[in-house]
């Protein structure tokens, strides 16, 4: 069937929810977020998606062109230029897409290994780096120039997954219809990071929403670094990263993380920091660190961790990667939604 049959063949209802799309560019800008909660009972209005440990990336194809954005807006097209040449292949030539790249190790996927990508520019570097990538898709924003945000989630997944080609590195994101303690404990053992609860019947939002859910397997999130502290021993690089998150206008101290990382990781991280370098504290509360060195607050790390303390410090963090997929004034101290 052609893409406008697809569309024709949506009954009436819904047919009158499509509208004339805005640009690709403008559409992929805005992606939708969803919100941290410990909800674990939901009925059959719900459908539930595996919660990848990678990076957002929308993807634009207008005509010939084709190219990745991150959920900011930064080109990724030479981070992932086999992604983009799939996208550029298919027969369908009108599409904004939105999903999740991914790395895999031993099966499961893995944001360290990621990291090896998501420094690289260069397309040719790129193709040659032996860290293979995937490029989970799980909504269709707009096709043939149609706007299908109000349309609802299954239907919007029923339309991706037969609008586009599914040939590696395109993978479509499969769905439970149900979801809850038990599935979650599943998803939990076989090493995933959680599940994503997603209304069954919502429209896509340009904002974060309670239509989509995070139920997480284990604790963490992003944080803002604002300092470093000097190696101690053998040690190279630095010795803690000192980490914070946005609240009230003010980035507050959240504790410092010195575990996670390799040699070739401390080495690297030290030059960013050296690049950022003030003399100034960019945190509103007190860090009685001796020694520490102030950076402006510009870098984003992914950090996982046991829970907070009683006076908000994080307990037994460990650094899992760089963020350059996230805006330092977005990273707030997140709390799950109760049920």
């Amino acid at each position: 069937m052609t893409v406008a049959g697809l569309l024709e063949s949506l009954p009436g209802a819904q047919r009158r929810l499509l509208a004339d799309a805005p640009s690709g560019a403008e559409l992929a800008a805005h992606p939708m977020l969803a919100v941290l909660t410990d909800r674990r009972d939901f009925d059959r209005d719900w459908i539930f998606e595996r919660k990848l440990d990678g990076v957002r990336a929308l993807a634009v194809r207008d005509g010939d062109h084709a190219t990745l954005l991150s959920r900011t807006g930064r080109p990724m097209a030479g981070t992932y230029p086999e992604i983009v040449d799939a996208l550029a292949a298919q027969g369908c030539r009108d599409f904004v897409v939105d999903g999740e790249v991914v790395a895999f190790s031993g099966g499961r996927t893995e944001f360290s290994r990621l990291q090896q990508r998501m420094g690289i520019t260069d397309p040719e570097q790129a193709r040659a780096s032996s860290v293979a990538v995937t490029y989970y898709v799980f909504d269709l924003l707009r096709l043939d120039g149609q706007d299908l945000t109000r349309l609802p989630l299954r239907t919007r997944k029923s339309l991706l997954r037969r609008a586009l080609r599914f040939v590696s590195p395109l993978r479509f994101t499969p769905h439970r219809n149900q979801g809850g303690p038990a599935e979650l404990a599943d998803a939990c053992e076989r090493g995933w990071e959680g599940l994503i609860a997603k209304r069954a019947d919502g429209p896509y939002v340009p904002r974060r929403s309670g239509d989509w859910l995070k139920l997480k397997c284990a604790r963490g999130q992003e944080f803002v670094i604002g300092g470093w502290t000097e190696p101690a021993g053998s040690r190279v690089g630095f010795g803690a990263l000192l980490l914070g998150y946005h609240a009230n206008g003010t980035l507050r101290y959240a504790g410092k993380v010195g575990t996670g990382y390799d040699r070739t990781t401390l080495h690297r991280i030290r030059g960013l920091l050296d690049e950022r370098e003030q003399t100034r504290s960019p945190f509103g509360d007190p860090v009685r660190e001796r020694g520490a060195h102030w950076v402006r607050p510009e870098l984003v790390a992914e950090v996982g961790f046991t829970e907070w303390t009683r006076d908000g410090m994080l307990r037994h963090p460990r650094f899992l990667g760089l963020r350059d997929d996230k805006k330092p004034a977005e990273v707030v101290r997140e709390e799950p939604r109760a049920a």
